[in-house]
């Protein structure tokens, strides 16, 4: 009887597959910025909406959904235990003024702005004709764009380091066009030292129709644009100009197309700010003052007392 070799059995191990790493930034290999928007004590209804306003701004990289309710009890110790949270937006009301204030996680450092001005995304839209908030604007991150603030001076220095670090970092190089949607804008006026915070959608149009046309459309929009800018609201930009015009190196959408030539337009969709920075703070709402505005001296002290007492509360 024929004898037969047991051959053992090697057991085949497929070769683990790399999980993605979806929190971790691509260009810089950190670790992808997530804030956290919320309030400090009670606010007044119209600041109380600037709350889902920012958070919208901040998305998709925001903890919360932007129905969150936060506990009546959390104060900044338990926030600070919310899994890849790297900064901090909290909203606050003293007797006079709202303040806004970005912070690090977990040790700083804290830039305290006192809010000047402000509209909310509902009042951008309403002053605009034809508003436009497509379904998919909020699902990949804001381009940031700083101007002015390029002085030298180590506050400065620290607020730009300081925004550029709130979103993920951009590869030029690899970014998709398409996910190129809307543009925060932070420009710092030298003369008054204020900060304009504006926030835009990015929409493209092909270059192609014919000069009575757009004659036309240039002479209403020259018209609406006039009535913004009595109202105050310079909230779209012309695109038919040349200089607002690119050449696409790949398609955008299904109209525009790579090797053609499109208009950006940029239209404001909100919220908007005017701040003023009063303060910056080594630590987490705390420590070595390393800059203090010593105009807005009383405010800070009124604003601090009723931190204090009420032990870090969150609403």
């Amino acid at each position: 009887m024929a004898r037969f070799r047991n051959k053992k059995k090697v057991a085949f191990v497929k070769p683990a597959k790399k999980q993605p790493q979806h929190n971790v930034d691509h260009v810089t290999g950190d670790k992808i910025p997530r804030s956290f928007v919320f309030s400090r004590l009670k606010l007044p209804a119209t600041l109380k909406q600037l709350q889902p306003d920012l958070r919208k701004v901040m998305l998709p990289y925001t903890y919360t959904a932007l129905n969150l309710k936060e506990k009546k009890r959390n104060n900044l110790k338990d926030l600070l235990n919310v899994a890849g949270v790297t900064h901090f937006l909290m909203l606050s009301k003293t007797g006079t003024s709202p303040y806004l204030r970005v912070a690090r996680t977990p040790q700083g450092p804290t830039l305290t702005f006192k809010i000047q001005e402000y509209s909310l995304a509902v009042d951008i839209a309403n002053s605009q004709l034809r508003p436009r908030v497509p379904k998919d604007l909020f699902k990949n991150s804001p381009l940031i764009v700083l101007s002015g603030f390029g002085t030298g001076e180590q506050h400065l220095k620290l607020t730009t380091i300081m925004f550029q670090n709130i979103f993920p970092a951009i590869d030029i190089n690899t970014v998709k066009l398409s996910s190129c949607q809307r543009i925060v804008l932070l420009n710092y006026n030298k003369e008054t030292k204020l900060i304009d915070f504006r926030h835009y959608s990015i929409r493209l149009q092909p270059v192609g129709v014919s000069r009575r046309i757009r004659k036309l459309f240039k002479t209403i929009k020259c018209l609406i644009s006039e009535v913004f800018r009595i109202a105050g609201y310079g909230s779209e930009s012309e695109g038919d100009e040349e200089a607002a015009t690119v050449s696409l190196a790949s398609d955008v959408g299904r109209v525009n197309k790579a090797s053609t030539k499109s208009a950006v337009k940029l239209q404001e969709i909100g919220p908007r700010m005017t701040l003023e920075l009063i303060k910056i703070e080594d630590g987490l709402c705390t420590g070595t003052i390393i800059f203090g505005n010593t105009g807005g001296k009383k405010e800070q002290d009124n604003e601090s007392e009723s931190k204090d007492s009420e032990d870090d509360i969150v609403e």
